[in-house]
Formats: structure tokens, sequence, C-alpha cells
């Protein structure tokens, strides 16, 4: 019983619960939601959309945004077409590096600005969301790449499955276990909460407040490359506009799964189940035959319901600590 309300008092719990209410209903309503081919496309659908809240979540955690992942996954999925193309016979594993490394180069640089400027990263990234895509515009222009200019074996990687999960969902999940241990587990993980708490005070206790933020935005650019070669992998196409507003869904899935928007409390897990949440709402509303607009009307509630049960959260928090102080 009393693993039960540990389990409950979790932050994950309530967006979990919500996830699974969600499943029940949508599948009472309609018997061939629960399809295998349907729960297969649902976790297609979600993989990309989990990677990116994972690495959103660390940089929320720290007190920052990064508006730019989806330009970035945008530039990473035309790199990879590109790369395909144009080099008969590349190996996937050097696609995926290269795809990797381009996020990693755009995610320092926004790391670079935000801890080097003093600029709040709201605007920062807002400004090279920008200026990322405009390098994407001119580079791909009107050319886009289909699913026939790369190997069957990558296309594959959404296509096959191991015990049910499309392969590149599990990429995705053993992406987040890693993400998850390292930032429950080890020293500089939970820097990246202390510092969203409190960075002054992280200082004070000789945290290298800079040196982790920058690396919290490096790590997320490398989760966007990460993301733009599976997206490539996943759908039919790339070009100029790939990626083009999943910046907001990206948010919007971490704060829904538990992330504080004023940092120092979540999670990657959380994240990435907030992901899983959004993209079922969508699949649950479209099998109930509910028109788009109410769907992004619910996704908008789901947000404000979650920043005000944070708020509530931590203003019941600090009551208690004020309580307690004045026992002691």
């Amino acid at each position: 019983m009393s693993l039960l309300r540990s389990a409950l008092r979790l932050r994950e719990a309530p967006v979990t619960l919500a996830l699974i209410a969600l499943v029940a209903l949508t599948a009472i309503a309609n018997p061939r939601f629960l399809a295998p081919q349907s729960v297969k496309d649902l976790l297609l659908n979600a993989t990309i959309l989990m990677i990116l809240a994972a690495g959103q979540a660390i940089v929320l955690i720290t007190r920052n945004v990064d508006l730019s992942v989806g330009s970035i996954l945008g530039i990473s999925a035309f790199l990879t077409g590109t790369l395909f193309a144009t080099v008969p016979g590349i190996p996937i594993p050097m696609v995926f590096v290269a795809g990797i490394a381009i996020g990693g180069v755009l995610g320092a640089l926004n790391g670079l600005l935000v801890t080097i400027a003093g600029v709040p990263s709201l605007v920062i990234t807002l400004g090279t969301l920008y200026i990322y895509r405009g390098i994407n515009n001119a580079w791909a222009g009107g050319k886009e790449y289909f699913s026939g200019d790369r190997p069957a074996e990558f296309g594959n990687l959404s296509i096959d499955t191991i015990l049910g999960f499309p392969i590149i969902t599990l990429i995705a999940i053993v992406v987040i276990a890693f993400l998850a241990i390292a930032l429950g587990f080890t020293r500089k993980g939970r820097d990246l909460y202390a510092i969203g708490s409190d960075p002054d005070a992280a200082r004070l206790f000789g945290i290298p407040v800079t040196s982790r933020v920058f690396t919290a935005f490096a790590v997320n650019g490398i989760l966007a490359g990460l993301a733009g070669v599976l997206y490539t992998s996943r759908f039919s196409s790339v070009g100029a506009t790939t990626g083009t507003g999943m910046e907001l869904d990206v948010v919007a899935a971490a704060v829904v799964g538990g992330v504080a928007i004023f940092g120092g409390s979540g999670s990657v897990v959380g994240a990435a189940i907030g992901a899983v949440l959004l993209t079922t709402i969508t699949s649950s509303l479209t099998a109930v035959r509910v028109d788009k607009f109410w769907q992004q009307a619910i996704v908008g509630v789901l947000i404000l319901a979650a920043i005000v049960i944070d708020r509530l959260a931590g203003m019941r928090a600090k009551r208690k600590l004020r309580i307690s102080e004045a026992v002691s």
C-alpha cells in the first residue's frame, strides 16, 4: 500500500493515469483503436516527439527553453536525405553520426549564446529558430528527398518490429532510459536540478552553472539531430519545411509530462509520457471523429492545467517548508 502511495506521488503519475484512461475510453468507443496496426502507428507517431521532449526536458530543468529544436531536426533530416541521395552506399551508422553531429553543433551554439550573452534562452532560441530555418530553406530550396532515395534497410527501421515495438521506438526508449539514469544517478545530472531550482545558490555551492547549462543545450541538440535522422526513416519525404512548428508541441509534451516550466523539477520519462499522451489525444479524437480545432483546444487546456498544477504543488511545498522551519 505504501508503495502505491509513493508511486501516486510521482510527478509522472497524473499524466500516466490520464494516458491509461484515455486509451481505455477510446477503446470502448472504438475497439479498432487497439488493433495491432493502430498501436504500431501510434507508437511511430509518438517516437520523434518523445526524443525531442526528453531533450527539451533537460533544458527546461535548468530554467531555460529551446525553441529551435524543430529547425535543428529539419536540418538534420535534410542532411540525412542528402547523404543517402548523393553518397551511394554510405553506411547507415555514418549517417546517424552525421545527423547527430550537426544537431550537437547547433545545440552547442545555442548553449554558447545563452551562457555568454546572458540573454534569456527564450529570446536566443527564438532567434536561432529562424536562423536555422533560414539556413535549411537556403540549402534545400525547392528540393525534396523521398523514401526512394534512401536504402530499404533504413526505411525498415520504421517498419520492422521487435516484440511489437517499431525499431525506431525501441531506439527512443533506450535513449530515454539512458538519460533518465544520467539525470537521476550522476552528479552532473543532479546539478541540473540544483541550477533550475536556484542558479545563484548553485554557484555558491560550487556547481559550474555555465558549463552545465551549455551541456544541456548541446545534449538537446544531439537528441534533435537523432530525431531528424529517425524522422527521415519514418516519413516519406524531407525538405525545407521539415520540422516547422514542432517546437510548440515539444514544449507542450514536456510540460504536460510534469516538467516544470520554471525549472528545477521533472524528468525525461515524464516528458516522453507527455509526448505519448499528446499523440494519443490526437489519435483518440480522430478515432471518435472530433473536429481538429477541438483537438488543439484540448491540448491547450492540458498545458494550462499542467502549469497551474505545477505552481500549486510548488506553493504547497514552500508552505510545508516554512511550517517545518517555524516548528524547528
